[in-house]
């Protein structure tokens, strides 16, 4: 039972892009860097050994210096860092990845150096960047039975004002009519109110048959990803954009006067951004089925009976055609957007 002594340890927050080779041509990567740690080597290199290249990384701090612990004693350390407000969301997509983590990295004298990475998930909110703060502080919004630092305070109020944003830009409500028609005629109306969103949200939508003259037997709404990569980063010239369905919804709506749908934005998901790489946007696909007859030919008397009964036609002449709605999803609160977190919130690493 004797003392130990731990020589270092440092924390650092570092973003990891990982791009598809058969998708994206990235340039070759400046200078070249080790991938194994060596054994005893002090190097603080939070990506080291990591897949990708690491395209954004705050000052690494240290947390302390010649530790000495003695049996059964233990110390705690406060680790605060401010993330780039330029850098790119959290994105796993099918061509190109951004992750941060938190690596934590610590040595015992004699000993190779312990890594401990923690990822973590990074919202972006656009347009914070040159937002200017009123010169007036008394005016500024503040609490009175808080005592804040200035720059507490001036972090404090960057998160209202997201939070403001938000509320600003996806509570805005106009309506928006769209008429569905295809080369025969109109078969109904489309009606949203809004085509902002946050990620948690339901997507919320109308259908107005009545007023149509081709019937429509079938419909479905998807919501959908579409993840494009920059023309000049693109291994193949016009190679086709990605998708991915989120949330979906189908009806069959034979002699239906209206109908509706909600899909959720599920939390988990990234908002729409983009990079001089990748650019991510939302949309609403629709498939409509329509019938090639009118509506009073798409059944059939199954007797002759004093008791009618009407019966659906065997086969029957259809029509299909889809549409694409772009719509724009933000980001949430990350408080709420933790609750889907797949990480636990205790992490130990051996020394």
């Amino acid at each position: 039972a004797l003392s130990e002594m731990l020589a270092w340890a440092s924390a650092q927050i570092h973003c990891q892009f990982h791009a598809s080779e058969n998708r994206v041509a990235l340039p070759p990567s400046d200078g070249s860097k080790h991938d194994v740690q060596a054994e005893n080597e002090t190097v603080f290199v939070p990506n080291r050994g990591e897949r990708g290249q690491c395209i954004l990384s705050t000052p690494p701090k240290i947390l302390f210096c010649d530790l000495r612990l003695d049996p059964g004693e233990s110390k705690s350390y406060s680790y605060c860092e401010t993330l780039p407000i330029d850098g790119p969301p959290s994105f796993r997509g099918q061509s190109v990845k951004y992750v941060y983590k938190l690596t934590i990295g610590c040595q015992r004298v004699n000993s190779p150096i312990k890594l401990l990475r923690v990822p973590f998930r990074v919202l972006v909110l656009h347009g914070l960047k040159d937002y200017q703060f009123p010169q007036d502080e008394a005016v500024a919004p503040s609490n009175p039975f808080l005592e804040e630092e200035e720059g507490l305070k001036k972090d404090s109020r960057l998160a209202d004002l997201a939070t403001e944003l938000l509320m600003v830009a996806t509570s805005r409500r106009s309506l928006h009519l769209y008429n569905i028609s295809n080369t025969r005629g109109k078969v109904g109306t489309f009606c949203i109110f809004k085509t902002v969103y946050k990620i948690g949200e339901d997507v919320i939508g109308t259908f107005n048959f009545s007023e149509g003259d081709i019937p429509c037997l079938q419909f479905s709404v998807s919501l959908q990803t579409e993840e494009s990569i920059q023309e000049e980063f693109q291994r193949r010239r016009g190679q086709p954009v990605s998708f991915s369905t989120h949330a979906r919804h189908q009806e069959a709506c034979l002699h239906t006067a209206q109908s509706s749908f909600s899909l959720p934005i599920p939390l988990s998901s990234t908002p729409g951004f983009t990079t001089n790489i990748v650019s991510l946007k939302w949309r609403l696909h629709f498939e409509f089925v329509t019938s090639g007859e009118s509506a009073g030919t798409c059944l059939v008397r199954g007797s002759q009976s004093e008791a009618i009964t009407w019966t659906g036609v065997e086969q029957i002449e259809v029509d299909t055609f889809s549409w694409d709605l772009p719509i724009k999803v933000l980001p949430t609160n990350p408080i709420l957007a933790s609750y889907v977190s797949q990480f636990s919130s205790t992490n130990s690493i051996t020394i």
